[in-house]
């Protein structure tokens, strides 16, 4: 060691050399082989910085978001549905962001409070409303709706053709249906398919090919495709590093029982999402006869 500037301790220039000499394929292992320094997770001058990877994973879920948002892009007074609206954000954010009235529907009854609860006090609350609602029984006349969109609901549906089928009853014609749906490829093990069906209550996937046959059944056309498999393949490997992480926050919570169940789940999820899994942005029109 030398002595620094300020009178403290320091590495050598051979001490630094000798540490990247031993480690150096360890902090490409971590940190990324393409250089050696940080990465911009975070592009200058959107949002505050990302303290830690919970944050990194709230950023990316906003930009995902607002992209999607981009490419519905309904009009300012337009009905559009959220089919499977999760906890309200999206919803708000469209409605906010494009003057459009927003219907969201869930199958989680806790859901359902956490969207009031952001509702009451959301500047764009009185153009959203939420209810409970299954997306293959959707409880709403034909041809309500200007448009539509289904962001990561469609992998739950036990029967994904009556779900498009749903989705194209309730657009009026000429009407735009944005989903996002997760596809499968290669020849994953039963017990990786067994670790996704689980973590997520869905179905095993199935290729994209089915997904374009069940589409073009229901009596959509098909507007854009955008794969987007590299997102879900990050967010496999973040939630497996958080799970890691926060598990004794999580036992504390939910108990030792429940992480038992998970524990063996989530190597071969990893091993599924990063090998087996494709993701892909779809936006549908309703043909007009």
């Amino acid at each position: 060691m030398a002595v620094d500037a300020h009178g403290g301790t320091a590495p050598t220039p051979e001490e630094v050399g000798a540490m990247y000499d031993r480690y150096g394929d360890l902090l490409a292992m971590t940190l990324g082989s393409s250089a050696l320094h940080i990465g911009m997770f975070v592009p200058h001058g959107t949002r505050a910085p990302v303290p830690d990877l919970v944050g990194l994973a709230d950023l990316a879920q906003d930009r995902q978001t607002e992209f999607l948002i981009d490419t519905l892009d309904p009009a300012a007074g337009s009905r559009v549905l959220d089919i499977g609206c999760g906890t309200g954000g999206p919803a708000l954010r469209l409605a906010e962001r494009t003057g459009c009235h927003v219907t969201g529907v869930t199958v989680s009854r806790s859901q359902l409070a956490r969207c009031q609860e952001r509702r009451a006090d959301h500047p764009a609350g009185e153009r959203a409303a939420f209810a409970y609602g299954d997306a293959m029984a959707l409880d709403h006349p034909d041809a309500s709706f200007d448009a539509a969109w289904s962001i990561d609901c469609v992998p739950h549906l036990s029967d994904r053709a009556q779900g498009l089928r749903e989705a194209w009853r309730v657009l009026k014609p000429g009407g735009h249906f944005l989903l996002t749906e997760f596809t499968v490829r290669g020849r994953p093990t039963e017990e990786e398919v067994a670790a996704y069906t689980t973590l997520w209550t869905s179905p095993p996937l199935r290729p994209l090919a089915a997904l374009f046959a069940e589409v073009e059944e229901a009596g959509f056309q098909v507007r854009q495709v955008q794969d987007m498999t590299a997102n879900a393949v990050v967010c496999g490997e973040l939630m497996s590093v958080l799970y890691e992480d926060r598990r004794e926050e999580m036992e504390q919570r939910y108990g030792k029982e429940a992480l038992a169940h998970v524990d063996p789940l989530m190597g071969p999820y990893r091993s599924f999402t990063r090998d087996h899994v494709e993701y892909h942005l779809l936006v549908l029109r309703k043909t007009v006869d």
